[in-house]
């Protein structure tokens, strides 16, 4: 992915230190400091340009959303909009949400054992080729640094309009031992699912009728206990 950008990005991004994180292992095993509380932190693993961790973090102010993306215009473009959508909210400054330049295949570099609660892998790149696999974030060897790096209350919401992806996924998952949950082949089946957050990519597709296949991923002990305790009551 080559993405054209303005000039003096990177001075852009270091000039939003209370926003921008540049170097996240800084801070790894430290992010409640960063965020100034314990609250959960949940991450978008390539936020793209930022829709849907602009809108979590608004949405639940309770929680510490963490963007990630490798690419520094990205990053910038995400920036404004956070800051637009928390302006709006009438906050000068975004409180409950940062985000983070760096490349997802160190993510164990950057955060420590289980200070993750929620993993969120919306329409990543579905490297369609086989021999390219192994790059795909629902990769098992992707998901073991998941599983790794959440808590007791650990899950993962994986999102993509890619049918192979999904099926690639859920085979994976399973592969794994990781519990699956509220499996959906169309999420906004009869209309916009309201409840969930869009990406721009999301969007799209919807005004496109493209249908968009999501599913929960329950890792953490006391998740899948809670799972445990109510699996049934969907069927009853």
């Amino acid at each position: 992915m080559r993405l054209r950008g303005r000039k003096g990005i990177r001075e852009n991004l270091e000039q939003q230190k209370h926003l921008v994180v540049l170097d996240p292992r800084e801070y790894k095993g430290r992010w409640s400091e960063v965020f100034g509380n314990d609250r959960p932190v949940h991450i978008e693993l390539g936020m793209g340009k930022g829709q849907f961790i602009s809108g979590m973090s608004v949405k639940y102010p309770d929680v510490n959303f963490i963007g990630m993306d490798m690419y520094d215009e990205l990053v910038r473009r995400a920036s404004e909009k956070v800051r637009a959508i928390w302006q709006e909210q009438g906050q000068e400054e975004p409180q409950s949400v940062r985000l983070a330049l760096g490349n997802i295949e160190s993510i164990e570099e950057f955060f420590a054992p289980g200070e993750i609660e929620r993993i969120y892998l919306n329409f990543s790149d579905p490297w369609p080729k086989k021999k390219h696999g192994r790059r795909r974030l629902t990769h098992p060897r992707f998901l073991e640094k998941y599983r790794s790096l959440l808590n007791e209350n650990g899950e993962i919401h994986f999102k993509t309009d890619s049918r192979e992806l999904f099926q690639f996924s859920l085979n994976a998952f399973t592969a794994c031992g990781l519990q699956l949950n509220d499996i959906s082949l169309d999420l906004h089946q009869g209309g916009i699912n309201e409840e969930h957050v869009m990406t721009e990519y999301e969007t799209k597709f919807v005004n496109q009728g493209v249908n968009i296949h999501r599913c929960e991923v329950i890792i953490g002990e006391a998740a899948l206990a809670r799972y445990h305790d109510h699996k049934m009551e969907q069927f009853q």
